[in-house]
């Protein structure tokens, strides 16, 4: 296997970084009011991605934050992976064109698959389809609404049509420290045959363990753990690197 990498996240609500429970926008805590001094921390602790939420552009449908994010792109020493507000070519073209690493499609994927298609012609492994699962269907625009689609069938729709990486959130367990859903990612890694980023429930590093043992699964993102002091980016990537 590949090595397994650590996305430590970053979700920015009307500038400053927070977390939310359940992806709930009534239920915030405010960790920093400076996305870039977090990011900034994260790299001088080894992190090499890190994985960046405009939480206003999820709910409202447009780019809201971008400068906070493309000042982390530009100034600092990390890969940038961004998701939120990306519904059309040209949201993703505004990011990759500006150095972004990686860019996630959610609510697009669903909406305009045809559209998404031809976005992963167009940039390859610079696109990751988001799949955010509630009940095991994807929900779309910040997870305000449900779709009528499993997540299995869209994975391996997509997959099929060349998605090299998709980031798997289950939303239940999102900013509840309970633990990542293991059954629900292994099936998504299973039926895709592809990379998959685990997202939601990490709370501890044995969870790390756990999920670097399925198959397909290249990495993991932390978000609550990280900023309630259960780990460090430090200790995460310590975990997850192989030992001589």
């Amino acid at each position: 296997m590949g090595p397994f990498t650590i996305y430590p996240a970053i979700d920015i609500k009307n500038g400053k970084c927070v977390r939310l429970s359940q992806g709930d926008f009534e239920r915030e805590t405010i960790y920093s009011e400076d996305p870039f001094a977090v990011a900034k921390d994260f790299a001088n602790q080894g992190a090499e991605w890190i994985h960046i939420v405009d939480l206003d552009g999820a709910r409202d449908g447009t780019k809201v934050n971008e400068k906070h994010i493309l000042q982390i792109s530009s100034e600092l020493p990390v890969h940038v992976q961004v998701g939120g507000g990306i519904r059309s070519k040209a949201d993703v073209a505004f990011y990759i064109e500006r150095g972004v690493s990686r860019v996630v499609v959610g609510s697009l994927a669903i909406s305009q698959p045809n559209v998404t298609k031809e976005l992963v012609k167009d940039y390859s492994s610079k696109i990751a389809i988001g799949l955010d699962a509630r009940d095991g269907y994807v929900a779309t625009e910040g997870w305000l609404n449900n779709s009528h689609q499993r997540v299995i069938d869209v994975g391996k729709y997509f997959a099929e049509s060349g998605v090299e990486t998709f980031i798997f959130t289950d939303i239940a367990h999102d900013g509840m420290m309970n633990g990542p859903n293991i059954e629900a990612i292994a099936q998504l890694a299973d039926v895709t045959g592809k990379n998959v980023i685990a997202s939601g429930g990490v709370a501890q590093l044995a969870d790390l363990q756990r999920l670097k043992q399925v198959s397909n699964v290249t990495g993991v993102i932390i978000g609550k753990a990280l900023y309630t002091k259960q780990m460090t980016v430090r200790d995460a990537i310590d975990e997850v690197t192989e030992r001589c």
